[in-house]
């Protein structure tokens, strides 16, 4: 079930009462809004939507009724509630992550792009003056590779470019297919691999005139699949900042980051709370990573063997986890030892890496930052409301 979120609109014969009423449920519903499942009394137009949509973004903004048409759009296509939490929960993270453009400059990209590929070719063991060389070669454009990298302004400029390299030069599929350098795009910064993967397991709303990686770049599709993967999941969240640290660093990040809390404090074992359950991206994933071998120290005490802790964590990317023997098992233990209840959701504690991250910054850091413009758009709209 996705979240549903409202701010309901009280009608009286006495306008000030209704104010009081609309303006006290506004105030509820601010303090309160999480996943709970809080419906609207009646559904609403969709042009008073998307004119609720277009009120809430910055004044500045290039046309707000274009943004506010997409992105009713997506939510009217995930099924998800246009409620005054969820357009601002889409609204936060597009401010955070792009302020309202399609496909955001990124500063020296063209450098980005040059250190990434030099990285990938030394891990390849490939000779970096190899590869310099095969990126000299005349493009579709009659510019270099090199020279259309240099003067790339956006991931979409830069990703076209690859696109070009692998279907030109000679075996360039082989070699540089895998080379491109740009995960992400859009308005919301939404990992081009998630969009593929939601594309292939649900319809995707738009005619695709060349690829799924295209669409992320434009205003819709980069809407539509970063709400989502913010939104179209179940998660027993009591507030939304769970969710935006989620997709920064993955689905059910928190919920996981909470579940190896409840292990350290059920094992005496101190576990880095990054919301990873099993091992990733290395050559041997089977190998248990530390929070398995935290959650064996106490099989005994859980009454489970090795086999059935590994498949309980390997569910930790899906909501079937919390129904698991496992999860409940350890929750219980932990909340014993604490003689209190113990979080079942906590902000990750991953510290931000990548070739466009220049300073210091955590997935803590990027929850707040969108949460304090959740926090803003929702005051608006309870204004409104209260106003109206």
């Amino acid at each position: 079930m996705n979240p549903t979120f409202g701010l309901s609109v009280f009608h009286s014969a006495s306008r000030p009462v209704g104010r009081a009423l609309a303006a006290l449920c506004a105030v509820l519903l601010a303090g309160c809004a999480g996943d709970a499942t809080l419906r609207e009394a009646m559904p609403q137009r969709p042009a008073d939507v998307r004119t609720q949509i277009a009120g809430l973004m910055p004044a500045a903004t290039a046309d707000r009724a274009g943004w506010a048409v997409d992105i009713y759009a997506a939510l009217a296509a995930l099924e998800i509630a246009p409620s005054a939490a969820n357009i601002c929960a889409v609204l936060a993270v597009t401010e955070q992550e792009s302020s309202y453009r399609a496909d955001p400059e990124v500063p020296r990209l063209g450098q980005i792009a040059w250190g990434e590929i030099d990285r990938r070719a030394e891990r390849l063991g490939i000779p970096a003056v190899a590869v310099h060389l095969a990126l000299k070669l005349p493009s579709s454009n009659g510019k270099s590779y090199a020279e259309r990298i240099d003067a790339v302004k956006t991931e979409k400029e830069l990703s076209l470019v690859f696109e070009d390299l692998t279907d030109r030069v000679p075996l360039g599929k082989r070699l540089f297919a895998s080379w491109n350098p740009v995960r992400t795009g859009g308005p919301m910064q939404v990992s081009i691999a998630f969009a593929e993967r939601h594309a292939a397991a649900r319809s995707y709303p738009y005619a695709v005139t060349d690829s799924i990686r295209h669409e992320v770049f434009s205003r819709r599709g980069g809407l539509y699949f970063g709400i989502a993967h913010l939104l179209d999941y179940p998660a027993a969240y009591d507030k939304h900042i769970y969710r935006f640290a989620d997709f920064n660093a993955g689905r059910y990040a928190s919920r996981n980051a909470a579940f190896q809390n409840a292990v350290s404090i059920a094992s005496g074992i101190p576990l880095d709370l990054d919301g990873d359950l099993v091992r990733h991206g290395d050559e041997d994933e089977a190998r248990p990573g530390s929070t398995e071998l935290a959650v064996r120290s106490i099989a005994r005490r859980l009454d489970l063997g090795n086999a059935a802790i590994r498949l309980a964590l390997e569910q930790g990317d899906g909501q079937a986890f919390e129904r698991s023997t496992l999860y409940q098992r350890v929750f219980e233990l932990a909340e014993r030892l604490e003689r209190q209840p113990v979080p079942r959701a906590l902000l990750p504690r991953i510290a931000l890496q990548g070739p466009k991250i220049t300073r210091k910054l955590t997935t803590e850091w990027f929850a707040n930052r969108v949460d304090e413009r959740y926090r803003k758009c929702v005051a608006r709209a309870t204004a409104v409301a209260a106003a109206s």
